[in-house]
């Protein structure tokens, strides 16, 4: 039998306990894996396990739950959208750090997944994404920031996956509506 993990709730404990309790007196012995899967499948309100498993995998999947998505500051997406130009370059250096944090988010979702690059490579690529002449400061930035690592001696730098904020998406469709106007 494949061993697929199988969430287990009960909405009444001491329901679950007496059916249990009652199954187990009612058996006389110590029982199997399968024997013991069927009991408490049968005290979740099911005919058996493989029942339980059948209307498990028939139901749709929900998501798990977890905190509210955070709202969107359109505030903070159109200020950051302002400082990208018409082809998605990255025009100027926000004075502000939340902006800051928006566009190297907005440069991080171009560099490369799972590609390694030396110093020279990434600012070189930095370079053809922004149009201030400081890739040092893009790339110190995001290594600050935990959105890319690098060695000790700076030889290699990778892209680090993770969430990104919620504005990232709307500020990506402002700029991409920009360039195909």
């Amino acid at each position: 039998m494949s061993r697929i993990p199988i969430a287990f709730a009960s909405a009444d404990i001491s329901a679950l306990a007496r059916s249990l309790r009652d199954q187990l007196s009612a058996l006389g012995e110590t029982p199997s894996h399968v024997q013991m899967l069927n009991m408490l499948a049968r005290a979740g309100g099911h005919r058996n396990f493989q029942h339980m498993k059948a209307e498990l995998e028939a139901a749709p999947a929900t998501p798990p739950p977890g905190p509210p998505p955070e709202p969107v500051n359109e505030a903070r997406v159109a200020r950051a959208a302002g400082f990208f130009g018409p082809d998605g370059v990255l025009m100027s250096w926000p004075s502000k750090t939340s902006q800051q944090e928006l566009c190297i988010w907005a440069l991080w979702t171009r560099y490369p997944a799972r590609e390694v690059m030396d110093e020279r490579g990434i600012s070189g690529w930095l370079n053809l994404h922004h149009a201030f002449g400081d890739a040092a400061l893009l790339r110190r930035t995001m290594v600050t920031m935990g959105l890319v690592t690098r060695t000790q001696d700076g030889r290699e730098y990778r892209r680090v996956e993770q969430p990104p904020p919620p504005e990232l998406k709307p500020l990506l469709a402002r700029i991409d509506a920009r360039a195909t106007a």
